[in-house]
């Protein structure tokens, strides 16, 4: 029988999770149907096909030597029409007389495994907790591209431990690779920042270590680049992400919107993808064939990788989109855009009628059902377990002590030093804190959304009390409030101390999925607590944390408050890696991946102007655009020493290429023209200071060639150095692709133009070099259009 209609309300998923919950997606309220999971499914107790003595035995799909795709055609075409419907949504009731099990699509991964419908942690014991990473905002302030590929290593063996005690699924819902384009967006935490080029260098680095390479053999797990395309609303002034129609020109599509996901499709070759809520000019993206089989699987090369949905983003193609006439509509939609899995039961109950309607035919769905299980058969799923290593993987493996270490290694990398009058490191002498603020016993908070159980939360005051200090506390404050009645307390126990750390800022009671902030100002009254311990004339540290910026304007300018550190959402060791750096036990070496932008920026800019460019009413975004003046620019970030920068190779910082030659010599070297290199920058980074650091080497490049308006500057490059210590010279290898200088024009082609390139080190422009490129303009890629 097709599934029966006695689904749950969508928070009702949550009942049988443990813990806290992020919001995973889930639409909690969604017009008239937020059904997604059905009640006797809620939660998959995963096993696998038996291929040895099961009725598929003797079916291609056992033969391991085999195609994966010819594979997922055999056990497909044993499906009945009514299995085939059975089968569209996340939660999957597999097919019993076959031998096949229930498989659960949705499970989540971020920054570890994350609570969702297809991760189930156990009470207590083994499989009650997993390694908590920062959000990707502070990992990716690192930039340290290795950093991120050794996480995804790690979730993905804990994820696939979890898996084989039946835990949790294979098929990981994550990364979120949109462009943090607006300050104001609630899920800019999970991303890795506004720059396009840093965020597929991370995005890359992170398929590598979560599916296992670049097209292993067999995927370690699946990993599902989202939201395509053009998702970063939530609810702004009314405008709610289930309905929003996002009017983007086809030239910040293919220079903005488009860039991260060419890198985790086409380069990375993640093995999903995810449709977003939203439209684009006019269509929502789960119903576009446009963006789903024109753009993503033939431009990006997608292939037949698996399209699935956002949760109920198919129900939302009728409602509230009203682009379908119906549910069987939005359903035919859809499945023929390309999408493979519905988050949801619209496909469940609706195809039906679609079918006995003519509007889709049996061969539609079972494409759909191929490339599902396509997938699962690069995953091993119907292999034998001896020969898979991954298949060995246990809670031995889960949480190990060099997992702990890593989590405590990329919150330090990524804490970002943002003034600094010599008061940190803090001086010996000083035993005796005074903690204060809404962040400073912060444990859950550490996490961020979509998080997981951590194996322990270790708050500010903790990892302070664990140093031995002495310490006293007071809230002072809450994130979000006006009230003054701890100030008191709060001042009296300043007074008292050698030195006071407010820890504050936002958090997901501030910004969040489905909740987008209106004002990028300190929330509450929380400045006006540490314009007051200022008055004290101690010293005085404030942590800001969170994960969207907020204007620090009020604080860089008061001398009264030393230092000012950015700690994001730094996980499960976060406490301590944000006291180490403040007592010198770490060097910082973190940088802004986000702009902080002054908070009049909220009034210059409606969120729903999509364009990145300046223009009438929009003073441009991201510091490529952005005309205005930051409070602190995106890759800003100080350290406890001090670097210079210079060309390894004196006075040749000078480069001529010839544009015909460079490309016909890519034809024969690389896959795409973009990816062939065009030069590698060598600079010595010495360390002038006293304190052994880590360095962050950023190349921008600028030019005025092509059409207007022009970039201020762009990132083309990093890479990150370890421990460099005081007078020692490091060389800092920068590759330049010909594709990081390209020139998009309005109809989305992407040129390299004749002209003059400047390129420069750091925000501060430690060192210069140039490239002249000669001869004709040449594509490097155009955009489909969309007729």
């Amino acid at each position: 029988m097709i599934l029966p209609l006695n689904i749950l309300y969508a928070v009702a998923v949550l009942t049988f999770l443990k813990g806290s919950f992020a919001t995973s997606d889930i639409n909690f309220n969604i017009e008239g149907n937020p059904r997604l999971v059905p009640e006797t499914l809620a939660h998959t107790n995963y096993s696998f096909p038996d291929c040895e003595n099961g009725p598929l035995k003797d079916n291609l799909v056992c033969d391991f030597h085999a195609d994966p795709y010819d594979r997922a055609r055999a056990v497909v075409s044993l499906f009945t029409l009514e299995e085939l419907f059975n089968n569209t949504g996340n939660t999957s009731p597999g097919v019993p007389r076959l031998g096949l099990p229930p498989y659960q699509w949705w499970s989540e991964g971020l920054h570890g495994i994350a609570n969702s419908p297809g991760v189930k942690y156990a009470p207590s014991g083994e499989y009650s907790s997993s390694t908590s990473f920062p959000q990707p905002i502070l990992m990716s302030a690192a930039f340290d591209d290795y950093l991120i590929q050794q996480v995804a290593e790690v979730i993905s063996t804990e994820g696939r431990a979890f898996n084989n005690f039946g835990q949790s699924g294979l098929d990981y819902w994550t990364p979120n690779i949109n462009p943090f384009r607006d300050p104001r967006w609630g899920r800019g935490q999970e991303t890795p920042g506004e720059d396009p080029f840093h965020i597929s260098q991370y995005v890359y680095s992170l398929i590598l270590g979560l599916q296992g390479g670049i097209e292993p053999n067999n995927l370690k797990v699946a990993a599902t680049c989202k939201h395509f395309a053009g998702y970063d609303i939530e609810n702004w002034n009314n405008h709610s992400r289930l309905g929003y129609n996002a009017i983007i020109s086809e030239q910040d599509l293919s220079d903005y919107f488009l860039v991260p996901f060419q890198s985790c499709v086409r380069d990375a070759k993640a093995a999903s993808t995810m449709c977003s809520y939203n439209a684009v000019n006019g269509v929502p993206v789960c119903a576009s064939e446009y963006f789903l089989n024109n753009v993503l699987r033939e431009y990006l090369n997608f292939g037949e990788g698996v399209i699935t949905s956002d949760c109920n983003a198919i129900y939302n193609i009728w409602n509230p989109h009203q682009y379908a006439s119906s549910q069987a509509v939005a359903a035919a939609d859809a499945l023929k855009a390309g999408v493979d899995v519905n988050c949801g039961v619209t496909y469940q109950d609706y195809l039906p009628e679609a079918f006995n309607n003519g509007s889709i035919t049996q061969e539609d769905v079972t494409t759909a059902l191929v490339r599902q299980y396509g997938t699962l058969v690069r995953l091993g799923y119907f292999d034998p377990p001896q020969n898979q290593s991954y298949r060995q993987l246990g809670w031995k493996d889960v949480n190990t002590p060099q997992a702990q270490q890593l989590a405590y290694q990329a919150a330090v990398e990524g804490i970002t030093l943002l003034k600094n009058d010599g008061t940190l490191p803090l001086s010996k002498k000083i035993r005796k804190i005074a903690f204060i603020g809404p962040w400073a016993n912060a444990t859950s908070q550490m996490q961020g959304n979509y998080e997981g159980d951590a194996p322990y939360l270790i708050s500010p005051i903790q990892a302070a009390i664990d140093a031995k200090f002495d310490v006293q506390y007071s809230i002072g404050t809450l994130i979000d409030s006006n009230s003054t009645a701890n100030f008191t307390e709060a001042i009296n126990i300043a007074k008292s101390a050698d030195a006071i750390i407010f820890a504050g800022g936002i958090d997901n009671t501030i910004e969040a999925e489905a909740q987008d902030r209106e004002s990028i100002a300190w929330p509450g009254n929380q400045l006006e607590l540490v314009s007051q311990l200022s008055q004290l004339r101690k010293p005085l540290i404030v942590l800001q944390m969170g994960g969207g910026q907020i204007d620090d304007s009020e604080l860089k300018s008061n001398n009264a408050v030393n230092a000012i550190l950015w700690g994001g959402y730094p996980g499960q060791s976060g406490g301590k890696a944000l006291l180490d750096i403040i007592t010198g036990v770490a060097a910082p070496s973190g940088r802004l991946p986000a702009t902080q932008y002054p908070a009049s920026y909220a009034d210059e800019v409606d969120m729903t102007d999509m364009s990145v460019r300046p223009g009438p009413g929009n003073p441009g975004r991201t510091y490529m655009w952005y005309t205005g003046t930051p409070v602190y620019e995106f890759g800003y970030g100080l350290h406890y020493t001090t670097f210079s920068a210079a060309p390894v190779k004196q006075p040749h910082t000078t480069q001529t290429f010839d544009i015909q030659s460079l490309i016909a010599n890519a034809r024969y070297n690389v896959e795409y023209i973009d990816q062939a290199l065009l030069t590698t920058f060598e600079v010595n980074i010495q360390n002038t200071g006293k304190v052994v650091s880590d360095y962050s080497a950023l190349l921008f490049a600028q030019s005025q060639v092509g059409p207007p308006p022009y970039r201020q500057k762009e990132l083309v490059s990093y890479t990150k150095l370890h421990g460099i210590k005081p007078n020692q010279k490091v060389i800092a290898t920068l590759p330049v692709k010909i594709g990081t200088l390209g020139t998009v024009d309005e109809l989305g082609d992407r040129y390299l133009y004749p002209g003059t390139y400047t390129f420069s080190v750091d925000v501060d422009n430690k060192a210069t070099f140039s490239v002249t490129l000669t001869g004709e303009k040449q594509l490097l890629s155009a955009l489909p259009q969309n007729k």
